[in-house]
Formats: C-alpha cells, structure tokens, sequence
C-alpha cells in the first residue's frame, strides 16, 4: 500500500505540474489589449528611433555637401573675378595685340577662360541648391520622428498607467 500511496501522489504531483504549465503557456499566449499596446508603442519607438538616426545621418551628409559646394562656389567666383581682371587689363592693349597674334589674343583665351568660370559657378550653383533642398527635405523627416517618438513615448506611458 505504501507504493500505491507514493505512485498515486507522483501523479497527482505530475497533473498539478502540468496544469500550472498550461496555464502559464495559456497567459503568455494571449496578452491583454494593453500589453499589446504596450509592445506595439516598444516597436514603435524603436523603429522612430532608428528612422532617427538615419535622417541625422543624411541631413549630415547634405550639410557636408552644402559646405563642400559653398566652398567650391567661392573659388570658381575667385577664379572668374581674376580672369575678368584680365579681361579689363588686356582691353587697354587690344589694338596692339590683334595686330600680333590676331584671333588667338590674350583677351579672346581670357575670355574662353572667364565664360567657362562663369559655367562652373552655375553649376556649383545649381549642387548648392539641390543640397540645401535636401537637407531641408532631411530637417523635415528629423522633426517628424522626433514628433512620432514623442507621441510613442506618450502612449507608452498612458498604456503603463493603465488608462
């Protein structure tokens, strides 16, 4: 009778194991509502995060193009100021020099060099635009996540109070 007595309640010991595990295994399975909201503002805010540190990384990389085309702007401005300092100093001597060399004068290559000065300052031109539009287009992005992340950060916290 004693090993009736200790198989019976090794089984009753193994059923109450087993009904524990399905009960836990039945609430992890299902979470309430406000778990799940709980899990989704999670993912949410680090998803923000992410989308974040992406737009950072652009408008960084827009701005260094910014500064890059500014630069490159300035020198081909330089460049274009000094060939038309050329220009103005080789009009004084025109006269003489079509009578020496004709077509291919100082002024007429000043001018070739000055007028190609002139198109890479537009183009320049053009890039700064382009990058300014899409660091702007990045700033843009930068506060809309942050404005999601904020509105994640509060849900969170009104799914945690329970409200």
């Amino acid at each position: 009778m004693n090993a009736e007595h200790v198989v019976r309640r090794g089984v009753l010991t193994i059923a109450f194991a087993g009904l524990l595990a399905g009960c836990a295994y039945a609430q992890s399975q299902d979470p309430t509502p406000q778990q799940q909201d709980i899990q989704n503002d999670k993912k949410d805010i680090r998803n923000d995060k992410k989308d974040l540190a992406k737009d950072r990384a652009d408008h960084n990389t827009d701005q260094h193009d910014i500064n890059h085309d500014r630069t490159d702007l300035n020198k081909d401005r330089v460049d274009r100021n000094q060939d038309q300092r050329d220009i103005n100093h080789d009009k004084a001597q025109l006269a003489s020099d079509e009578k020496k060399y004709g077509e291919n004068s100082a002024q007429a290559q000043d001018r070739v060099d000055r007028n190609k000065d002139q198109k890479d300052i537009n183009h320049d031109r053009t890039d700064l635009n382009k990058d300014r539009k899409d660091r702007n287009q990045d700033q843009r992005d930068i506060t809309k996540d942050k404005r999601d992340l904020h509105r994640d950060h509060r849900d969170l916290r009104h799914d945690k109070r329970g409200h």
